[in-house]
C-alpha cells in the first residue's frame, strides 16, 4: 500500500513542475510581446522623463561603479564635440577661434 502512495505523490510532483514550467514558459511569452503605442504616448512617456526612484538608482549605480559614471560622461562629451577641448588648447599649432 505505501508503494501506490508513494507513486501518487510523484505524479503530484511531476504534475507539478510541469505546470510551473508551462506556466513559466507562457509567463515570458507574455512579458515579450512589444507594445503598440501612438505618437502620443510615446511623446508623454518621454516628457515624464526618469522618476524619482530611477534618478535614486543612477545616483546610487555612480557610486558604487565611478568608472562607469565617467565613462558615461565622456560619451556625453564626445557627442556634443567638447572631448578634450581643454588640452588641444594649450598646445602649439592648434586653431584658434
Amino acid at each position: 500500500m505505501s508503494l501506490s502512495i508513494r507513486s501518487m505523490g510523484d505524479w503530484v510532483g511531476l504534475i507539478f513542475f510541469l505546470v510551473l514550467i508551462i506556466g513559466a514558459v507562457v509567463g515570458l511569452k507574455v512579458l515579450s510581446k512589444q507594445k503598440t503605442r501612438t505618437a502620443e504616448e510615446f511623446e508623454r512617456n518621454v516628457a515624464e522623463g526618469p522618476t524619482a526612484l530611477g534618478g535614486t538608482m543612477n545616483a546610487l549605480q555612480e557610486m558604487l561603479n565611478p568608472e562607469e559614471a565617467k565613462a558615461k560622461e565622456v560619451v556625453m562629451q564626445m557627442k556634443d564635440g567638447n572631448f578634450q577641448k581643454k588640452r588641444r588648447e594649450g598646445k602649439s599649432g592648434g586653431t584658434q577661434d
